[in-house]
């Protein structure tokens, strides 16, 4: 069965075709614009986003010689927009999940008290980032008779399909879903003066939702839908609670799977669906954890317009060219700070600057920053699984930095396994596809085994990393307070 796969991320949509042994084929990536506003804006063009995944899809179809058997599709998560449910027309920007500007909602909220009965709910944190706020925050500013406002998943595949759903995974990215029942709270969505009967239907990771000819001249069922993160921890493995994986892409993502038991975390991550399947037996949830640094490739791209590097490679030949920071410490808050401290409101800082500082120390105290932020969320997954990780599997773009993975290792004091391929997300949304669409009887066949093509271990004593760890937390803990 070959599955056309489309990883719809924050920058690009990318068009995999994975063929019928589990590994990618055509590959078509298109680019996708983003704004971002000093307002703490972040927003696209929603008939960009359309173009590109309508765009990839046909290419790589075209490119792999036709015949297509499924469709899967994963998503950003939490970027929403309005449009018009009779017609599919987009009635808004995109509202990407990097926005701030939901936190006068969120706002709101905490000051009527709502904070930890949402966490109780949901298990998410009442912050901007997730989709529920910026839902409300759109909607006070629409005037538009009949808009509905949704994450950009449901809005795609209407646009496909026909048909008003999201996934499990992608729902309990909302702030709105009772994480233990699956299902929309009434409690939660009145907090944010949203209707239940009113939001997409949750259906499984792994189903048949409705069929598309738009990247062919046959109709093709879409029997996959992911947000992103859960389908790369799917395709990554990650079955047993404490199995966890990291991607680095526009952000970092760090989830543990705590297997068929929903998990509050008390150490500042969040609790949330990892991916949700039907078969003859009835319906079985696997849950996680998540822990997120919103800025890591972005970090990347605005060193490169401030100059800092001309190119990603430039984080080894310039960041690996000395053996320490010096003293300089970054703290990757350029859009705010996700787990464990949640305060939108926080910016990015360098510190522990001084006149021997040059741009090789400033250019690995960016990724040594990233690799401590990810080094706290693994401290604190461990804390809630009561256990410590035994490795981190790892994938993204930015794991071609040989720099961050021994830097991540060393800050871990663990091994880090290297996902073979750089297409984890479309892997494991085309795993679900496969799924859905009676390719595969069983998880592991569908997702299939894989060795990490690298495992890096530690090259620095407990004692050093410690001293790291302690230094950033010192500037991250003083870049909140300053916020």
């Amino acid at each position: 069965m070959r599955i056309l796969a489309i990883d719809q991320g924050t920058s690009a949509t990318k068009a995999v075709v994975v063929e019928s042994d589990g590994t990618a084929g055509t590959v078509i990536e298109w680019p996708v614009a983003v704004r971002y506003g000093a307002d703490g804006s972040v927003e696209l063009d929603p008939e960009d986003l359309w173009d590109s995944v309508v765009g990839a899809g046909r290419e790589a179809v075209i490119a792999a010689g036709g015949a297509i058997d499924a469709i899967g599709l994963a998503n950003q998560g939490e970027t929403v927009l309005a449009w018009d449910r009779s017609t599919g027309r987009a009635l808004s920007p995109g509202i990407v999940w990097q926005d701030r500007r939901a936190a006068s909602v969120c706002d709101r909220l905490r000051s009527a008290g709502w904070s930890e009965r949402l966490a109780e709910i949901s298990g998410l944190e009442l912050d901007p980032y997730f989709a529920a706020p910026k839902v409300a925050w759109v909607q006070e500013r629409s005037h538009d008779v009949g808009a509905v406002v949704t994450t950009t998943d449901t809005w795609l595949v209407h646009r496909l399909a026909g048909v008003f759903v999201t996934d499990a995974a992608t729902a309990s990215r909302w702030l709105t879903l009772d994480l233990d029942a699956v299902r929309w709270s009434d409690e939660a969505c009145g907090a944010f003066g949203l209707d239940p009967a009113s939001l997409p239907t949750i259906v499984a990771n792994a189903t048949t939702v409705g069929s598309t000819s738009v990247f062919g001249p046959t109709d093709v069922p879409i029997s996959g839908l992911c947000v992103d993160q859960q389908a790369a921890l799917f395709a990554e493995s990650c079955f047993a609670p404490g199995q966890a994986k990291c991607t680095y892409g526009t952000g970092a993502f760090l989830l543990a799977s705590t297997g068929s038991r929903p998990t509050r975390s008390t150490n500042g991550l969040v609790g949330c669906v990892g991916w949700q399947l039907t078969d003859a037996d009835g319906t079985a949830t696997t849950w996680c954890l998540d822990g997120q640094v919103y800025t890591v490739g972005s970090a990347v791209a605005w060193l490169q317009e401030i100059g800092l590097i001309s190119e990603p490679a430039d984080l080894d030949r310039i960041g690996g060219s000395v053996s320490s920071t010096g003293g300089a410490v970054f703290v990757p808050g350029l859009a705010g700070l996700a787990a464990p401290f949640w305060e939108p409101s926080a910016r990015g800082a360098f510190t522990g600057l001084s006149l021997s500082t040059g741009r090789a120390e400033l250019v690995r105290a960016m990724i040594e920053g990233v690799a401590a932020s990810v080094a706290f969320l693994a401290r604190a997954a461990a804390a809630d699984l009561g256990a410590p990780l035994t490795r981190l599997r790892v994938d993204g773009g930015l794991t071609r930095s040989s720099t961050l993975l021994q830097i991540q290792a060393d800050l871990l004091q663990l091994p880090v396994d290297v996902y073979p391929s750089p297409h984890a997300t479309a892997l494991g949304v085309a795993a679900f596809a496969r799924l859905g669409a009676g390719g595969a009887a069983t998880v592991d066949e569908a997702v299939g085994s894989w060795e990490p093509i690298a495992v890096v271990e530690p090259s620095c004593s407990p004692d050093e990393a410690e001293s790291r760890l302690d230094a950033w937390m010192a500037a991250a803990s003083a870049t909140v307070a300053l916020r």
